[in-house]
C-alpha cells in the first residue's frame, strides 16, 4: 500500500477511537509530515482520502477538524482499490472469523484459467467461506486459487486469513486487483448464510487479484447484504474549472 493510504489509515483509526476528538484542531500537515517522516504533500494527499470520505472538514484561516459524526461512519466500508484482506481491514473494528463450507482442489475450467492465465492441467483450491465479524456473518466468498503460485493452503489457513499467510508466510507482495461491482437478489445460499430476506439487495464483487509482481493469484466472487458494508470510490483527481 502506497505511503498516503497507509497514513489515511492511521489517522481514520485514531478518529474512530477518539484520539483527534470532534470539534478540536487537528495536528497540523508539518507536524504530521514530522511524525510519519514523510513530505507535506503526502500528509495532504492522506487528509484529502479523509475529506472524501468524511472523517474532517477544513475552515480556512482556522485549521482541519474531525466532523462531529464521524465515529458513527460505518467500519464495514470498503475501499474499491483496497485489497488488503477482511481480517486487516476489520481491525480495531471487531473479530473476524472464518467458517469453511467447501474446500477442495480441482482443475480449472475455461474462465478461470482466463482470468488466472494458467494452463487446464494447472490444478487450484476452490474455496467457499463464510466470514463473520463479531460472531455475526458478513459476507460469503468463493475463492479459486493456483496451487503453484499460492502452495500449502489448509484448512487451519482457511481458518484465518489467506492474505497473511500469503505475505507473512510465503512473503509474497500483494499488488492490484480487477473488480466488477454490482447488486443482485439473494440466492439460497445468501437466505441461509447470510440471513438475507427474500427482497433483501446484494452486493457482489468478482475481482481477479494480482501479486505486486502482476502474477494473478486469486479469483473470487464476495456476496454481502446491503446493510453489511458498502465499497468506496476515492477519486482525487479534481475536475478542471470550465
Amino acid at each position: 500500500m502506497v505511503k498516503y493510504k497507509e497514513i489515511a489509515n492511521t489517522i481514520k483509526q485514531r478518529i474512530i477511537d477518539g484520539t483527534y476528538e470532534a470539534g478540536k484542531p487537528f495536528p497540523d500537515q508539518h507536524g504530521l509530515a514530522e511524525e510519519f517522516e514523510t513530505s507535506r504533500m503526502t500528509i495532504q494527499k492522506a487528509l484529502e482520502i479523509l475529506r472524501y470520505e468524511g472523517f474532517i472538514y477544513s475552515v480556512r484561516g482556522s485549521g482541519t477538524f474531525v466532523k462531529k459524526n464521524a465515529d458513527t461512519l460505518s467500519k464495514l466500508d470498503s475501499k474499491a482499490d483496497e485489497y488488503i484482506g477482511l481480517t486487516k481491514q476489520m481491525a480495531g473494528t471487531g473479530t473476524v472469523t472464518s467458517k469453511v463450507l467447501s474446500f477442495t482442489i480441482r482443475f480449472p475450467n475455461e474462465i478461470e484459467c482466463e482470468s488466472l492465465q494458467i494452463l487446464p492441467s494447472q490444478p487450484v483450491y476452490d474455496i467457499r467461506r463464510l466470514r463473520f465479524l463479531n460472531a455475526d456473518p458478513l459476507l460469503l466468498e468463493h475463492t479459486v486459487m493456483p496451487i503453484h503460485v499460492i502452495p500449502g493452503i489448509t484448512e487451519e489457513v482457511l481458518a484465518g486469513s489467506i492474505y497473511d499467510y500469503i505475505e507473512t508466510r510465503l512473503k509474497l507482495g500483494i499488488g492490484a486487483a480487477n473488480r466488477m461491482i454490482g447488486a443482485d437478489k439473494p440466492n439460497k445460499d445468501d437466505e441461509e448464510y447470510l440471513r438475507c430476506q427474500i427482497d433483501d439487495p446484494v452486493l457482489e464483487v468478482d475481482q481477479v487479484v494480482f501479486l505486486d509482481n502482476g502474477v494473478a493469484f486469486e479469483y473470487s466472487q464476495t456476496r454481502r447484504r446491503y446493510d453489511k458494508g458498502h465499497i468506496v470510490m476515492v477519486n482525487l483527481n479534481k475536475k478542471k474549472d470550465r
